[in-house]
């Protein structure tokens, strides 16, 4: 392969790469995709209240 055909390609694959993570994030649709874990469940809810108290070492 010569360089500007190396070139191109690199640039091809460059444009391509943005132009697909643009599309992604015009199109992104926050209420379609629901998260694995709901942080508003009760148990989370406590567990993360009591964490700080359960640290153990040096607090920052």
């Amino acid at each position: 392969m010569n360089t500007k055909r190396t070139l191109l390609m690199i640039a091809a694959f460059v444009i391509l790469t943005l132009g697909s993570f643009i599309w992604y994030i015009a199109t992104w649709d926050a209420a379609e995709r629901t998260g694995l874990i709901q942080t508003d469940a009760p148990l989370i809810q406590s567990a993360m209240a009591a964490a700080p108290a359960l640290t153990k070492g040096t607090a920052l």
